[in-house]
């Protein structure tokens, strides 16, 4: 039997073009920024680079891979990041889990204090007297403890917990299983679509976070790489840091190149890793928002 060919409707046409268009609007500007750091920064002044660049030139990621400055911000996001995210997975899956049990004392009591913080807050002066505090201004940990736990991620995650056959948790617990037990062989291992939904969102705050090491750091060896970033963006004048180039090239550098050739080298990293986990992506968070 032959396969009829699809009729497509204006309703159809409208949609692909309006689809097309919004994946341009998203595509273009990180492409912007590509030819934008292979171009030579006194040619890219003079404008009219939308397609390719002018005057190509690698001259622009050579000082970016030479920039000590830069890499020891990209070190501070890469490992807080890492540790943040697995941190910031076990507590809430943990919590998820008590907050999915049934049998847990005082679970409506505990359930609006997490709801309560979701609306309220103290505000950004208390939060930074909290931080002074607990002793975690201008320090490392300031990225890791405050942000191990989010009540949205719980709920999501306690709504997927909730919906697993109750029959798995009986039969564990018939053969002498606890609960760290439970939760570690049963509960997180047949959550693997949330727990990396929730695991992606986790990761891509902490590697966009830049407010945090604005405010509540001095150390330049605490700066993140989108606050690194933020400030060059922000700054008139390129520092080579000593880089030894050809006095051709060197007079054709500007801060917009190097930042766009800096931008370019952030951004790899959750270009490559994303596409791994969208698969996970829309079966968790369809499953922990909707079952319970």
């Amino acid at each position: 039997m032959k396969k009829r060919a699809r009729k497509y409707t204006a309703f159809d046409v409208v949609l692909i073009v309006l689809f097309c268009l919004f994946s341009f609007l998203m595509i273009y500007p990180v492409y912007y920024v590509l030819i934008g750091s292979f171009n030579e920064g006194m040619d890219y002044l003079s404008g009219g680079i939308y397609l390719f660049p002018r005057k190509f030139t690698a001259a622009n990621y050579y000082v970016v891979f030479e920039d000590a400055k830069l890499w020891q911000a990209y070190f501070i996001t890469v490992s807080r990041t890492v540790l943040g995210t697995a941190i910031a997975l076990w507590f809430t899956a943990t919590v998820a889990y008590a907050m999915s049990r049934k049998e847990l004392p005082f679970k409506n009591f505990f359930y609006f204090l997490n709801i309560f913080t979701m609306f309220f807050s103290g505000g950004l002066i208390p939060f930074f007297l909290i931080i002074n505090l607990l002793g975690l201004y201008d320090t490392y940990w300031l990225y890791l403890i405050p942000c191990m736990y989010s009540v949205y991620h719980m709920i999501i995650i306690a709504n997927y917990f909730r919906a697993l056959p109750e029959e798995l948790r009986e039969a564990a617990v018939l053969d002498g299983a606890g609960e760290w037990r439970l939760l570690y062989t049963i509960a997180i291992p047949l959550s693997t679509p949330v727990i990396a939904t929730v695991g992606l969102w986790t990761a891509i705050g902490h590697w966009n976070s830049y407010f945090d090491s604005m405010v509540y750091t001095q150390s330049e060896s605490l700066t993140t790489l989108q606050y690194y970033l933020m400030q060059m963006i922000n700054s008139k004048n390129i520092d080579l840091g000593g880089v030894t180039l050809p006095d051709n090239v060197a007079e054709n550098i500007t801060a917009e190149v190097i930042t766009f050739a800096s931008i370019m080298v952030s951004i790899l990293p959750v270009m490559f890793i994303f596409p791994f986990l969208t698969r996970f992506f829309e079966k968790g968070i369809m499953i922990g928002s909707l079952k319970g």
